[in-house]
């Protein structure tokens, strides 16, 4: 008699070889999906720094238009010069400028734009809003000791010539890590920009020029050489860019084609 075979149909299975093959299919699957997340770190990453640039210009871009929107305010145009004023006024005695205002040394009167140059500004104005006149700068480098900080200093205005007032500065710093070969230009009431720089008000042609200046551009370019795009291997760079119309209330000038007049 022949023995009974017990066991049923042979399953199918899979192979070593074949079971190999679907773990490298796995591995490469997985593998490519974490280079993906990989690369999306890094972007990731990159867009971070750059936003956190993008908003420190942003930053002291409004920081500088609310400065500017107060510049010559208050000046001698909202006064009557006639009327006695305790302390009395301070007059300028030297200052060669026939046409400018005889007010412009008196901490109580804000000139208005001072010194324009590509990457320095100098002007006076009420910025607190309380009556008060400050002399304002922003400068790059201004203390001398970070080369690519965009700096500002704000002090009362005192009695005196208003570039010498700042001797003193307070400076803080506004963005850091900036490029940009030119930070302003200005341009005129006509359109016309101006090219010759620096311009301050001790020349009678500095004056006029000052007293006719209508919009600044504010170009910034940050790059920090310590941060690294990841994909690339080269620095994070960002790029803003803004436009200011002034009220430009200037003592500095009369007959000029001033907004205030």
């Amino acid at each position: 008699m022949k023995p009974h075979n017990t066991r049923g149909p042979r399953q199918p299975g899979f192979t070593l070889l074949e079971l190999m093959i679907v773990l490298l299919i796995l591995s490469l699957i997985v593998g490519a999906v974490f280079s993906q997340l990989n690369l999306a770190q890094q972007r990731l990453s990159t867009e971070e720094t750059r936003l956190d640039d993008f908003q420190q210009a942003r930053d002291f871009v409004d920081q500088f238009f609310r400065d500017i929107n107060q510049i010559g305010t208050p000046n001698t145009q909202l006064f009557d010069t006639t009327q006695t004023f305790s302390p009395g006024l301070t007059t300028q005695i030297t200052y060669p400028l026939q046409q400018a205002s005889a007010y412009i040394n008196d901490y109580r009167f804000a000139v208005g734009l001072t010194k324009i140059d590509s990457n320095e500004i100098h002007f006076e104005g009420s910025v607190n809003g309380d009556g008060t006149v400050q002399s304002i700068v922003y400068m790059l480098n201004g203390n001398n000791t970070c080369a690519l900080c965009m700096q500002r200093s704000q002090i009362n205005k005192i009695n005196g010539d208003p570039l010498l007032g700042q001797n003193n500065p307070n400076w803080g710093t506004e963005v850091n890590d900036i490029i940009s070969n030119t930070v302003f230009t200005y341009y005129q009431y006509d359109g016309t920009q101006v090219t010759t720089l620096p311009v301050d008000y001790t020349t009678l042609a500095g004056s006029q020029t000052l007293a006719n200046v209508k919009t600044i551009q504010i170009n910034l370019t940050i790059r920090n050489p310590k941060v690294l795009d990841k994909q690339t291997g080269m620095p994070i760079e960002t790029s803003f860019q803004g436009e200011v119309s002034l009220n430009n209330c200037s003592m500095l000038a009369t007959g000029q084609n001033m907004s205030c007049q």
